[in-house]
């Protein structure tokens, strides 16, 4: 008598949580299209062409003007050139420490861009498990109605065995654009990884050739300057030497002429 009250509230619970496993999965879609759309205009904004920020920073450095370098990072709405922005401000401590902050500046914005990703992976995962729990519940319910009825209401159970499964199709049906968009946003965060990466290698490559051409230049003008006081140091020993022998020439005659 007991196990049959408790079969009876199973069922009755099972009757219930099978349409409420559609509502949950229809809240949970509504939550998906909302994070997508969320993700879309965030990278949208952002977005900037790093082809040509890359060369125009390039073409600063050459030039050594930081203050041209900064600016364009800071006219850029892309989150790579506030990454590499916020980097510039350890410029005077040498690429190295450019370098540390870029990887800083990744990691603390990592969060940002890859913002809502936890949540549509998640649901991707599990929404067609819990469209299968709401189809496993509506076949309870429908087999339990088998058994209370004659063979008469067999096509009342058929149909609420096809409701039943329509659970898992919603679920299938909410996973489906939340793993699409999952995979395109997580692409687009490992390319703001890399792309800020790359901007990153020409600051410090900018960085680390300005001593080399320093030491080139200051070479370059040394050199002349060098031979020019050596050919006037040579010249000046002649001279001595031969005002030396015209003074002993002089000496020898006097004493000749004693």
């Amino acid at each position: 008598m007991g196990s049959n009250i408790l079969m009876q509230k199973l069922v009755f619970v099972a009757q219930i949580a099978s349409q409420a496993v559609l509502y949950v999965l229809l809240a949970l879609s509504v939550l998906s299209i909302g994070v997508i759309i969320e993700r879309w205009w965030y990278f949208r904004r952002r977005r900037d062409n790093l082809d040509i920020l890359a060369d125009r920073l390039r073409k600063a450095f050459g030039r050594g003007d930081l203050a041209a370098a900064r600016q364009l990072l800071g006219n850029s709405p892309s989150v790579e050139a506030q990454i590499v922005h916020e980097a510039l401000d350890w410029y005077d401590d040498g690429p190295d420490a450019v370098e540390q902050i870029l990887a800083k500046a990744t990691r603390l914005r990592r969060k940002t861009f890859e913002g809502g990703l936890l949540f549509l992976g998640t649901l991707g995962n599990n929404a067609p498990f819990i469209g299968l729990f709401g189809t496993v519940l509506g076949i309870v319910t429908a087999f339990r109605e088998l058994g209370n009825n004659s063979m008469g209401a067999m096509g009342n159970v058929m149909g609420g065995i096809a409701e039943a499964l329509i659970a898992t199709a919603v679920g299938i049906l909410v996973a489906l654009p939340a793993v699409i968009f999952y995979n395109v946003f997580q692409k687009k965060g490992v390319d703001i990884e890399e792309q800020a990466a790359a901007l990153g290698n020409v600051v410090s490559a900018s960085m680390r050739s300005l001593p080399r051409g320093d030491t080139k230049r200051a070479a370059a003008v040394d050199g002349p300057a060098a031979a020019t006081g050596a050919s006037a140091a040579s010249a000046a020993s002649a001279a001595s030497a031969a005002s030396d022998r015209k003074i002993e020439h002089v000496a020898r005659t006097v004493e000749v002429e004693a």
